[in-house]
């Protein structure tokens, strides 16, 4: 089986640990993510595997003939080939393997037969046909079609020169030429930064039938649940690895890290009492030597450090003004791109407080869309109006071209905040990813992703009851994620947003506007009264029920169409069947984690001791056996429903 494995690897950038004995191991069929917070050193611990980075100490063992992938965040140009020559150079690795076969192949015209070289030259030979075999060398034709189609590339793209293309889709190329290299083992940080919602499940897909081992670096909660059933996670330079999903992992962390947190708030509220005496007594001669004191003790002090996603920040925008019931109504809304339609006929009336999440594939117009509401785009056809005492604020994914500026990013900030917001500045950009010293940073030198997230940060500094935001969770991690939620979800307005992070979309939405774009058989637009979970969960149930009454319709249009409808009727049903079976799973592993808390209870010496205390433990734990019992056998049935439906 082949794998790779790190043993004991440290790594120190100056006077900082990066990583501190680290061990790790993964091998094919390992389901894998990496978690911690911004900076803890997840990136430079894939280097290291990939063999971009050597450890300052440290082994690393490698089973002979593994091939190891690795796809960076960024920073990947492909130029000079077309779309379809670039992906082709994924094969590169087999080439090497055809000439070792046709070297091998002279040897053994030379060799005369003497038994155990002849038998080696051989054996060796039965070894590279199966490994060009198996890499899908003789099928790259389709597979390229497939894994750039599935990307979001069109057939039209294929002969283009990749230069002409944008770096979002710079690394889409990046990422469909670690795939078709189809290696051992497969390194990916932050695949899906640059995929839309279609992408990514298509890459969920395939990495659902990938028979190799994968370690992922990702910011999409929902992307992790999905792919992975191991964790790990890089904490103060040290690794730590749980079982389960991404949502699994971080239920049992938090129950792990309560003591830790209860200490850590202790400490903070210590510093802030001895600062605040510092303050008030270091000027005063008569207490001089009492502040100095205190001053010793807090520089000796150990400070405990505990995960950004556990430390309690929250952020709130300004209140929003008053307004009338109805935020926006559209009338005849149409758009087109010389001969290409992107909307058309498209009517909506949105109520305030609603959460309008616009869906559909990519190309369908949806960033179109929210520019017309926006007022940025006035050339399309038909009607915006606002309702009485709208403010509407919009943040879009080239926000970050338009903000510069020589300040620094705190002094910048405060001039933009009304006067009530600045004490909670720090705590915004920290929300924002702007930490310690980064404030200091002026404007101008920020990266593309760095000024995305203050330009996000700086529209909510202004009052709006209208917010229409375009990907406001690129760039941010899952903490900051989370807390841009919180503050979307208390906001008292009216939000229209467009996201490619399902959890997200999920959380945030109330109604779900589908696009169907130009190549739907009939373009237009559908809006359904429910979160995007239930969009999802209706599309489907609509689209077996079209496939049923097209089966009757069509009946005798001969057999292959009938194949046809029966697929896409058996497709459907397939993935109702696996998302309740990822649902059932998903409550499965809650009491898992629920019963190791249980379990840990009762063996503490207080509990067990304590015959009243055990037995209630004893009674929670007879009924979360009794749930698995029950989830268990609802898991198998559906789990068996499913298999009818898979090919």
């Amino acid at each position: 089986m082949a794998f790779v494995q790190f043993s004991r690897v440290s790594l120190a950038f100056g006077g900082r640990d990066i990583l501190k004995n680290v061990s790790l191991r993964l091998s094919s069929g390992s389901r894998s993510c990496l978690t911690g917070a911004n900076g803890s050193g997840k990136t430079t611990l894939m280097k290291i595997m990939a063999g971009k980075i050597i450890a300052d100490t440290g082994e690393r063992a490698v089973q002979k003939e593994t091939r190891i992938s690795y796809l960076p965040q960024s920073g990947i140009v492909h130029h000079g080939r077309s779309l379809r020559d670039e992906a082709e150079t994924a094969f590169g690795f087999v080439h090497k393997l055809f000439d070792k076969l046709e070297k091998n192949g002279d040897l053994l015209k030379k060799a005369k037969y003497d038994g155990s070289s002849t038998k080696i030259l051989i054996d060796e030979n039965h070894n590279l046909q199966e490994q060009i075999e198996n890499s899908g060398y003789y099928r790259r034709e389709a597979d390229i079609y497939t894994v750039l189609c599935g990307l979001g590339f069109s057939v039209k793209d294929l002969e283009r020169d990749t230069g002409e293309f944008s770096g979002g889709w710079q690394m889409r190329i990046a990422l469909a030429k670690v795939l078709l290299e189809k290696p051992d083992i497969l390194l990916l940080d932050e695949p899906t930064n640059y995929l839309d919602i279609e992408a990514r499940y298509w890459l969920e897909k395939w990495l659902e039938i990938f028979t190799g081992g994968y370690l992922l670096v990702s910011h999409d909660r929902y992307f992790l649940d999905v792919c992975v059933n191991e964790v790990y996670e890089l904490f103060g330079g040290n690794l730590k690895r749980y079982t389960g999903n991404y949502s699994a992992f971080e239920k049992t962390r938090k129950i792990e890290l309560e003591s830790l947190v209860k200490r850590y708030e202790e400490q903070q509220e210590e510093i802030v009492k001895a600062e605040a005496l510092i303050r008030r007594f270091r000027y005063k001669a008569s207490k001089a030597a009492f502040a100095q004191d205190l001053i010793k003790r807090l520089e000796k002090m150990e400070r405990i450090e505990i995960p950004e996603s556990l430390k309690k920040i929250n952020i709130s925008f300004p209140p929003a003004p008053h307004s009338g019931n109805i935020a926006l109504t559209l009338q005849g809304i149409g758009k087109s791109y010389g001969d290409h339609r992107v909307l058309t006929e498209l009517d909506l009336c949105l109520d305030t407080k609603e959460r309008l999440v616009v869906a559909g594939p990519n190309g369908a117009g949806k960033s179109t869309l929210l520019r017309i509401i926006a007022g940025v785009d006035k050339n399309h056809e038909g009607t915006v109006k606002y309702g009485t005492g709208i403010s509407a604020g919009y943040f879009s994914q080239d926000a970050a071209e338009m903000l510069d500026s020589p300040k620094s990013i705190i002094d910048f900030m405060e001039e933009e905040a009304p006067t009530s917001l600045i004490p909670k500045l720090r705590d915004m950009l920290g929300a924002f990813l702007f930490r310690g010293d980064d404030v200091y940073k002026s404007v101008s030198v920020l990266s593309g992703g760095e000024k995305s997230r203050l330009a996000l940060l700086k529209m909510f500094l202004k009052p709006m009851n209208l917010l229409i935001l375009d990907e406001p969770t690129n760039h941010l991690d899952l903490y900051s994620k989370d807390i841009l939620l919180d503050a979307l979800q208390k906001f008292s307005g009216t939000i229209i947003f467009v996201s490619h992070d399902r959890s997200f979309m999920e959380a945030l939405s109330t109604k779900t506007l589908e696009l169907f774009g130009s190549n739907a058989a009939l373009p237009g637009a559908r809006l359904f009264y429910g979160n995007y979970a239930y969009y999802l969960e209706r599309a489907d149930s609509a689209q077996a029920d079209s496939v049923q009454k097209t089966e009757i319709k069509e009946q005798e249009t001969g057999d292959n169409e009938q194949r046809r409808i029966e697929e896409k009727q058996r497709q459907a049903a397939l993935r109702r069947f696996e998302r309740q079976e990822a649902e059932i799973l998903k409550e499965l592993e809650e009491l898992e984690a629920e019963k190791t808390f249980l379990d840990a209870q009762l063996a503490r010496p207080e509990i067990y001791s304590n015959g009243e205390k055990a037995k209630n433990i004893k009674q929670k734990l007879d009924l979360n056996a009794q749930k698995i019992e029950i989830k268990t056998k609802d898991w198998e049935e559906i789990a068996s429903q499913a298999e009818n439906y898979r090919i």
